[in-house]
């Protein structure tokens, strides 16, 4: 059985180093994976004003979620958090009250940010949101990646084997959880 896994990318600067990692990360050999972008950046504002009537971009981002066996965030870290557009996006996701799409809904965080702790700190924050949408999370290995211009070769790819397997060690965990809860 093939899993598809839905990613999304926190930044949506059209050279966003985490977007250059979300694609790195769809190059690597996990079997029986299918990996497929939920795009953010088209969503307007959320505002209750919306819960009444959702625009087509909210319906298509709650489905795309919905229709996920698991879900891979791949986010910076902005002013020791989030990016306001993931937030936005995580807010049109579990609105209207009681139509929450990631309840129970199975999620891993990675990401990487130019210093040592960038994304550790907006994934921590992240992770607590998280909580409160009644996710299963991935704990470990916990997916901070230190980016730098020799992370990748000119394919887009991980230059080094040593990253290319540690990725593939949080995918393959990512895998083995969705399995275990969704049986």
């Amino acid at each position: 059985m093939t899993l598809k896994i839905g990613y999304i990318v926190g930044s949506i600067a059209s050279q966003s180093i985490n977007r250059k990692l979300a694609e790195a990360i769809t190059k690597l050999d996990v079997a029986d994976v299918e990996l497929f972008e939920i795009p953010i950046k088209s969503l307007p504002l959320y505002s209750y004003d919306y819960d009444a009537d959702f625009p087509a971009e909210g319906k298509e981002l709650k489905a795309a979620i919905e229709a996920a066996d698991g879900i891979l965030i791949v986010t910076p870290e902005y002013n020791r958090s989030i990016p306001g557009a993931l937030k936005n996006a995580i807010d049109w996701s579990s609105r209207p009250w009681g139509t929450n799409s990631f309840n129970e809904k199975v999620v891993a965080v990675i990401g990487t940010s130019p210093g040592a702790v960038g994304t550790a700190a907006g994934q921590q924050h992240l992770r607590s949101i998280l909580s409160f949408l009644n996710t299963v999370q991935l704990g470990q290995p916990e997916g901070f990646i230190q980016f730098t211009p020799e992370l990748l070769n000119e394919a887009g790819e991980f230059a080094s084997e040593d990253t290319a397997k540690f990725v593939t060690s949080i995918i393959d965990a990512f895998v083995a959880l969705i399995h275990r809860v969704n049986g």
